[in-house]
């Protein structure tokens, strides 16, 4: 990370690089806090993007950028040729511009940028590894940040929202709404090139693989569907009751590195009674979102 940290808390450092289409980090700097609009569209989406993950985790969960200790924000745009993907590397979102045929670039999604910066949050907190159960969690959490940040800044109420992680970077020729659907996982695509969504909605669906890290984009699903739940029983905004129980969990010091997905929803289920009560309408949500996708927490 950048030290030229801001000394005011709560007060958002970005800084855009440009990689030429080369694979370089972090590349040429294009664009820093405060600074005109380049023109470039991929450039403008990411900075405001940024921004826009920055306010979710200060505004509403009071956390000052994702270490909590004013980190700058760093994002590369323009990475590699026809590169079909976006990721973290520990210290800055990285974007491809997508190959033309099946995704467009992947900056014109904002729950692409929201998940792809909480990876950063985990990092800093729960510090979930990043293989089997503990990494599809790693990658849950991420989705369940990146739709948050997509509906905080739309003012969207749980029952009006996509639930979409990339909804926006396939191109038309995709038959497809998004790269994962966290109200039903399994649906997100069914694409002649791509095949079928294979994200699984229940744990007896639970994917058994080497690859992938031992599926981590394929079993978080699971608890997708479960933190779905209990946004939508809820109802109203899913970040003021839902999104507090999974941020407390997160970083409430509740979860070793390599929790698996009981140890997880135990974890959320304490947050619960913590924040709300053992009586309350978030603890038997909780409670009853666990256990649509098979996963029983002792009451």
């Amino acid at each position: 990370m950048r030290h030229d940290q801001p000394a005011v808390r709560g007060t958002v450092s970005r800084s855009i690089y440009d990689a030429q289409n080369t694979e370089t980090l972090p590349g040429i700097l294009v664009r820093a806090e405060g600074a005109a609009d380049t023109g470039d569209v991929s450039v403008s989406e990411a900075y405001d993007g940024l921004g826009s993950t920055f306010a979710l985790f200060w505004e509403v969960f009071g956390r000052d950028s994702i270490n909590d200790h004013s980190a700058s924000l760093n994002a590369t745009v323009h990475y590699g040729t026809l590169y079909d993907n976006a990721f973290w590397d520990g210290q800055r979102m990285v974007f491809g511009d997508g190959d033309g045929e099946i995704f467009d670039g992947f900056t014109r999604s904002l729950s692409v940028i929201g998940h792809e910066l909480a990876h950063g949050v985990t990092e800093y907190t729960a510090g979930l590894i990043y293989q089997g159960q503990s990494g599809a969690l790693n990658e849950h959490v991420s989705d369940v940040f990146g739709a948050l940040v997509e509906q905080y800044t739309l003012g969207q109420h749980a029952a009006e929202a996509s639930w979409l992680i990339g909804e926006g970077i396939f191109t038309d020729e995709v038959e497809g709404n998004a790269l994962r659907s966290l109200k039903e996982p399994g649906t997100a695509y069914d694409d002649d090139v791509l095949g079928k969504d294979p994200q699984p909605d229940h744990l007896d669906g639970y994917v058994e693989t080497l690859d992938d890290n031992g599926g981590v984009h394929l079993n978080s699903g699971i608890p997708n569907r479960a933190f779905w739940s209990v946004a939508d029983t809820l109802g109203g905004f899913a970040w003021e009751q839902a999104g507090m129980i999974w941020y407390d969990t997160l970083t409430g010091g509740l979860l070793p590195p390599r929790s698996d997905f009981s140890r997880f929803a135990a974890a959320t289920v304490e947050s619960s009674i913590t924040r709300f009560g053992a009586d309350s309408p978030e603890h038997h949500a909780v409670l009853a979102g666990w256990a649509l996708v098979g996963i029983n927490v002792a009451r």
